[in-house]
């Protein structure tokens, strides 16, 4: 295996620009089913006119021009190949940083933090905030897949990162992520051992809520705000989970229809960035720019990885390679308004010394609240470096 760091520079041919175009254009369409909207997912109107404005008033060109101010590199690591934004901060003494990011997501969610985590005085901030940020693309995802062999669980990831750290020679280091980066970042301090600082997480699930029945007893000590997160994890489970079953289970089958079809591949996704971002009831555009949105997007089609992305969770599921002991690494936790993460649940499974939580933001929180996410990052790690 080679060490080897090799420069990336995103240029899409113009053929696939095309052939998307192409495959908008001759888009077979459903009709709407009856029910109120939303309800049976995504509807046809909505999608229809954002394919539209994808056809016509998108620029990938433009995305493509604004990812490639940031360094990029590949590299590989356990026999995969591993794409990764590497901005250096002008501050000397900077804190390396690993940011992971989650499904739907892509490396494209930290666009908007990149700048006030490596240059904080640009952004009102202190310069000994400042970060030296390393954005990976998780294998099977954007242009670090498809996958090349099976096995590629959290554990599995976290110790690649401790690896990519260690190869661009950070010998102290923390780490950040969400959704799927929740499960990796432990992994990361645990692989990576004192060389990690502190681990900090959004959009937290396993290790943060409950996964068993909540009695009323327990629900009688709850706050307003923990009762309305029981209220949504209890909402996934029954309507909001068959993505999850899906891909966990089928993620070849799946992917023919995604692979396919940009419209299938933008309904896949819209639809949780709908159901996941604040708030749930407005429109994805409410949280997240239309054009980001649709960049993310283009990371999944343009690199064909609707189906390698979704064997992480074929993967997870199957390998069963969850932590049994607690994370003993310094821990940070942003509860953003649609997380679900109840501090109680999580004291026993790590060193939790830091406990944000926000009215505003979602799932997706460095694309709709980075302000909010950048400024917790800081809090945490300034009392660690």
């Amino acid at each position: 295996m080679s060490d080897e760091i090799t420069p990336f520079h995103l240029e899409i041919p113009q053929s696939d620009l095309d052939y998307l175009q192409a495959r908008l254009t001759d888009a077979r369409w459903p009709t709407q089913q009856p029910g109120a909207e939303w309800s049976r997912g995504v509807p046809v109107p909505y999608l229809r006119e954002l394919a539209e404005y994808w056809r016509t008033s998108y620029d990938w060109r433009v995305a493509e021009a604004e990812l490639n101010k940031f360094a990029q590199f590949t590299t590989e690591i356990d026999g995969q190949r591993i794409h990764f934004l590497h901005v250096r901060s002008a501050q000397p003494d900077a804190t390396p940083l690993i940011l992971t990011h989650g499904w739907p997501g892509s490396v494209v969610e930290f666009l908007d933090v990149i700048g006030p985590l490596t240059d904080p005085a640009a952004y009102g901030g202190d310069p000994a905030d400042a970060f030296h940020v390393v954005i990976p693309s998780l294998p099977g995802f954007g242009f670090s897949g498809p996958v090349t062999e099976q096995g590629w669980n959290p554990a599995r990831i976290g110790k690649a990162w401790a690896e990519l750290m260690s190869r661009l020679g950070y010998e102290k280091y923390g780490a950040q992520g969400g959704d799927w980066g929740a499960f990796i970042t432990p992994e990361v301090g645990r692989a990576g051992g004192d060389k990690v600082i502190g681990v900090h997480v959004n959009a937290a699930t396993f290790g943060f809520i409950p996964f068993g029945p909540v009695s009323d007893a327990e629900k009688a000590t709850m706050t307003e705000a923990e009762l309305a997160r029981i209220d949504r994890l209890t909402q996934f489970k029954g309507e909001g989970n068959g993505y999850f079953q899906i891909q966990s289970t089928r993620p070849q089958t799946i992917a023919y229809g995604l692979h396919d079809s940009p419209v299938g591949q933008l309904a896949w996704i819209v639809e949780k960035f709908k159901e996941w971002t604040f708030p749930a009831d407005g429109l994805p555009e409410t949280a997240v720019d239309r054009d980001r949105l649709l960049t993310n997007v283009m990371f999944y089609w343009l690199t064909g990885t609707a189906g390698s992305s979704a064997a992480l969770y074929y993967e997870s599921m199957h390998t069963r390679s969850w932590p049994t002991t607690p994370l003993t690494t310094p821990t940070g936790v942003a509860v953003f308004a649609e997380d679900l993460a109840i501090r109680r649940y999580a004291d026993g499974n790590a060193d939790i010394v830091h406990w944000s939580e926000f009215d505003r933001g979602g799932h997706f929180a460095a694309m709709e609240a980075p302000d909010l996410l950048v400024g917790d990052i800081r809090a945490f790690f300034r009392g660690l470096r």
